[in-house]
């Protein structure tokens, strides 16, 4: 067991050792949150930094309200996936064609997507920095620390989902494998359900990878997204029948050299 790819190499994992499949997925993780990280270095973090540039020497959040010393509305800064703008009254003058826009008010965020927009009043009691003089250089120091914590949040997520799913599945897997003559123990079955799981988080990397290099919209990504899912399934049924039958491969208690 070493590849998750095939149906046949993810029922391999079933009677592998346990610590063979965490290896394996703690690296098809980490390759996930690699390229989450790549897709935040150079699709969305450089329109933060602009932004930031383009922000007054002074200005703060205060009170649940923005000081805003600059022109409003004023677009700071608008790329193919992030759009940032300021928009006291919130006019609706400013608009992108970025797959999500950032658009601060008076006293809110409103967040446009193509799903619609969200709101989000600015938090009471805090005083928040919204000038160039003090973020650019917090944005600078701590930029390559979201980037880590982008990967450790995204290989703590697909573990603990994982763990989950894999609990959630290894019933129906044995259940199917009982009805199938398949030799597969329920440990066993949690550990197949485990990999079954990595097809689609990898072929959900190779989206997230095409989404980053302009080849996928935000629609096909959502797509990519069920479709993982399903991709899970899928292997969960076909894997269980690259399991070897109740019997198959054991030795012949009446051959040569058994006693």
């Amino acid at each position: 067991a070493w590849e998750p790819v095939t149906p046949r190499g993810a029922a391999a994992f079933a009677h592998a050792r346990l610590g063979r499949l965490l290896l394996v997925l703690l690296i098809v993780a980490l390759l996930v949150g690699g390229v989450v990280a790549w897709l935040l270095r150079g699709g969305f973090f450089p329109t933060v930094t602009t932004a930031i540039e383009q922000l007054p020497a002074e200005g703060a959040v205060r009170q649940a309200t923005l000081d805003w010393r600059g022109t409003s509305p004023q677009l700071l800064a608008d790329g193919r996936f992030l759009s940032l703008a300021v928009d006291l009254g919130h006019s609706g003058e400013v608009r992108s064609l970025a797959h999500f826009q950032f658009e601060f008010g008076r006293t809110n965020v409103l967040v446009h997507s193509l799903l619609g927009y969200a709101s989000g009043n600015y938090p009471a009691g805090w005083v928040i920095a919204f000038n160039r003089t003090e973020l650019l250089p917090r944005w600078g120091a701590w930029r390559p620390v979201w980037l880590a914590l982008s990967v450790a949040g995204v290989v703590a997520y697909l573990f603990a989902s994982w763990l989950v799913l894999a609990t959630l599945y290894c019933g129906p897997v044995w259940l199917l494998a009982f009805f199938a003559n398949r030799a597969l123990t329920l440990p066993a079955s949690w550990k197949l359900a485990g990999a079954a799981l990595m097809p689609g988080a990898l072929a959900m990397l190779v989206a997230i990878l095409f989404y980053g290099l302009g080849m996928l919209d935000l629609v096909h990504l959502g797509f990519a997204l069920a479709v993982h899912v399903l991709l899970g399934w899928v292997y969960l049924g076909v894997s269980t029948f690259f399991v070897p039958r109740i019997g198959e491969g054991m030795a012949n208690p009446f051959g040569p050299g058994q006693k």
